[in-house]
């Protein structure tokens, strides 16, 4: 049996979504005569306190898509060093929208310094500057191991770059897992940002698809930036089916992941050999290092070896590089998987010599 942590992209669809698949009434949606994809978008604007939502293929479009709608060519984007649009995006805002992205670093936790975000901000009297036109905040933070920005920290950032004219657009690929850890709304955390993409296809289990929201205005300028970037994929309802069940069925089981990844951050955390803080495990992905026996953490081709070693004994995770191993527990996976996952950990580090 194979334990695959890798994502909670390789989640399969519900059977509750195959079935609503099946069923999906569809139309062209590049004609707006999709009712599935009308039904989904206005959930999903209900859902997060906005006024209109626009269904993508993919967390990575529906991102570009903002950019491009909120930014002019030559205006700057502001972006965590660490953020997932800045680091796996393939610089879409720049490649695509002629937009520089001006890098700050990010804390521990996900959160942007406001010092060094007004340091970025430019308003564009200095002809040697471009100026600012965007903030990108992530919620919940990916390479910060599923951190998650709390309802305080998002509208001090908003707060900022507001008072200096700069919108401000929330990468909230995870953001329901941020929602459930905290105990509050999505339309709570949504509410300060100018525009947020959210992913069906992570920890809600559908098999395709992201949403982008905002204001109307924002959302006719995004609809003509998916064109652009190819979006358009007419009797799309298939996928939007899945979408519907995703927001209808699949929030409130979250819980369950946060709770199996808390699991898996204690048991790693029994083994001498790994490096963890469990205390900043606080959603559904766990980040940790591996010590060899001179309590030297591993180098990254020795981190490569250690997650085959885990693949040859049934356990899939992935690197983040720098030596760091990412894990991340999803829909499919119950207590049971986790022990026999920290299982296949343990003889993975046995083979590697440095049990």
């Amino acid at each position: 049996m194979i334990i695959d942590l890798r994502s909670d992209t390789v989640t399969l669809p519900s059977p509750a979504m195959r079935e609503a698949m099946y069923r999906a009434e569809v139309g062209d949606d590049v004609y707006g005569e999709d009712p599935t994809i009308n039904r989904l978008q206005e959930l999903a604007a209900e859902r997060t306190g906005k006024e209109a939502a626009l269904f993508v293929p993919s967390g990575t479009m529906g991102n570009t898509a903002a950019v491009l709608a909120h930014v002019g060519r030559g205006e700057a984007v502001i972006v965590g060093n660490q953020s997932h649009i800045y680091r796996y995006e393939v610089g879409g805002a720049s490649t695509v929208g002629g937009s520089p992205m001006y890098v700050v670093p990010t804390e521990a936790r996900g959160l942007l310094d406001l010092h060094q975000v007004e340091i970025g901000i430019s308003d564009g009297s200095d002809e040697h500057s471009a100026p600012t036109a965007l903030l990108c905040i992530e919620n919940t933070h990916n390479r910060c191991g599923g951190a998650v920005l709390n309802v305080e920290q998002v509208e001090a950032l908003v707060s900022l770059a507001h008072a200096h004219g700069v919108k401000v657009h929330m990468d909230g690929a995870r953001i329901f897992n941020a929602a459930t850890a905290l105990g509050v709304q999505v339309s709570t955390l949504a509410q300060p940002v100018d525009s947020m993409m959210f992913c069906l296809s992570k920890g809600l289990s559908a098999p395709v698809g992201s949403i982008l929201v905002g204001s109307r205005e924002f959302i006719h300028k995004a609809h003509r930036m998916r064109k652009v970037l190819g979006g358009g994929m007419r009797q799309a309802g298939i996928l939007a089916a899945a979408g519907i069940v995703a927001l209808e069925q699949m929030v409130e089981r979250l819980a369950e992941d946060h709770e199996n990844c808390k699991r898996l951050a204690f048991g790693l955390a029994d083994f001498p050999q790994i490096d963890i803080d469990v205390e900043r495990v606080v959603t559904n992905i766990v980040n940790f290092s591996v010590r060899n026996a001179q309590q030297e953490q591993l180098t990254d081709a020795e981190t490569m070896q250690f997650l085959e070693k885990a693949r040859e004994h049934g356990v899939l995770m992935g690197t983040m590089g720098e030596g760091t191993i990412r894990a991340v527990t999803h829909y499919g996976l119950n207590g049971e998987d986790i022990m026999a996952a920290l299982g296949g950990i343990r003889r993975a580090l046995i083979d590697m010599q440095i049990a």
